[in-house]
């Protein structure tokens, strides 16, 4: 059984699951929106509704019921891969078309919930293995990009001052985790984010300029930017999307059902997928974005050693709280990239000594392992580091191939089929 904790420590356990992922959540607002040029009202509503909406859609996955929700300790944020796609959209067409797409995906994503959770079968210890070690390996460099500072092509990439504050924030959480005992030990990630903060604003990398400017308090509000319109090559290129989304959904669902010993049955995945559905029509209908389960949560499951879902329901409403309350929420942005950078590297690789630990338990005295696991890692990190590789193919496959986590999953999935691997 998991430990159960207090409602005060499951609110600082929450807190710490909230900064985990709060970058990668507002990432995809300010992306787009500045692509497609929105103004700072404009702005302000899409990054404070979508940490609402952060929010709504991790409680759509925790409560579990008879038509949706996995019931499993996850939190969702939007789905970065869909970043570039909904550029072009919105580009292409207008922004009323990108919303109409986001929400036929989600209508898609809910009714072939069912008929998608049929691949739990294909997923023996050597693909979920396989395919966990590869999403926790292709998060790195993300971390280490974030720990020189966030953009590799800028001047002050690698400055000191930024691999300073990333590294003394690792070598704070190693400390913890090291020294510290109990509930002390379990929040090492959220003590190594403010101890990290408060060097970095020793050293002058720290501004307030965003929870000045931010307004105290915003409504999400239905049709913001318009009503909706539908274009069908729209629609089939966030399918696409919806899809690789739900192959990494997999991923992240077998990795917390391996950290919990729990089973995740074919009804699991169904559920868990048309909650994810759910969360995506409700992102179009409010103008926001696709949602996905984020994988960098798992990570933080496994250091706090605390796996239960009520520090999650912590983190949900303070998403949404943050959400109504756009200056609460500016004071988690004012954390220095690289110190966020240092706290994902340890995060990210308890991910891949996860998927490691998954694959202790296969045979690997039969080659055939060692060929599927050999060669799906290494297409994997291959595709995540030139994912170019594929430029020379139409959009449609690039927007599968481009994506080292679905990559390394066909791989796996495949080569286990054809090779006829046998538990």
């Amino acid at each position: 059984m998991a430990k159960e904790v207090s409602h005060k420590k499951a609110a600082i356990l929450g807190l710490q699951h909230l900064l985990a992922m709060y970058s990668g959540a507002i990432a995809v607002p300010l992306l787009i929106g500045s692509a497609l040029k929105f103004n700072s009202t404009h702005m302000t509503y899409l990054v404070s509704i979508d940490i609402f909406m952060c929010g709504l859609a991790t409680l759509l996955q925790l409560f579990r019921n008879r038509y949706f929700g996995i019931g499993l300790p996850v939190v969702l944020g939007c789905a970065i891969q869909a970043v570039a796609p909904l550029e072009m959209i919105g580009q292409k067409f207008t922004i009323n078309t990108m919303y109409g797409a986001i929400i036929v995906a989600g209508i898609f994503v809910f009714y072939v919930a069912g008929w998608f959770s049929k691949i739990k079968k294909l997923f023996p210890p050597v693909v979920t293995g396989t395919l966990i070690t590869v999403i926790g390996l292709t998060l790195i460099p993300v971390a280490f990009q974030n720990m020189g500072g966030g953009t590799a092509s800028a001047k002050d990439f690698g400055d000191p001052k930024n691999l300073i504050t990333a590294f003394f924030t690792i070598l704070v959480i190693i400390l913890i985790e090291v020294l510290a005992k109990g509930f002390l030990k379990s929040i090492a990630v959220l003590i190594g984010l403010v101890l990290g903060t408060l060097l970095a604003s020793g050293m002058g990398m720290v501004s307030l300029t965003p929870v000045s400017q931010a307004s105290w308090f915003h409504l999400p509000q239905l049709f913001y930017f318009g009503v909706p319109e539908f274009e069908w090559s729209s629609c089939l290129t966030m399918i696409i999307i919806a899809l690789v989304s739900m192959v990494e959904s997999t991923g992240v669902f077998f990795a917390i059902g391996d950290l919990l010993k729990k089973d995740v049955t074919e009804e699991d995945l169904k559920k868990g997928y048309r909650a994810e559905g759910i969360a995506q029509i409700f992102g179009g209908l409010f103008n926001t974005f696709p949602y996905t389960t984020f994988s960098q949560n798992v990570g933080l499951l496994q250091l706090s050693g605390i796996k239960t879902k009520r520090p999650i329901f912590w983190a949900a409403g303070l998403l949404m709280g943050m959400g109504l309350l756009p200056k609460i929420g500016a004071i988690v942005t004012i954390i220095p990239t690289p110190v966020l950078g240092g706290a994902m590297l340890v995060m990210f690789t308890m991910i891949a000594v996860q998927g490691i630990k998954m694959l202790v338990k296969v045979d690997f005295n039969d080659n055939r392992n060692i060929l599927i696991v050999a060669l799906s890692i290494g297409l994997g990190l291959g595709v995540t580091v030139y994912p170019q590789i594929f430029q020379n193919l139409p959009q449609t496959v690039q927007l599968f191939l481009g994506n080292g986590i679905v990559v390394a999953s066909l791989s796996a999935t495949l080569l286990n089929l054809i090779l006829k691997v046998r538990k």
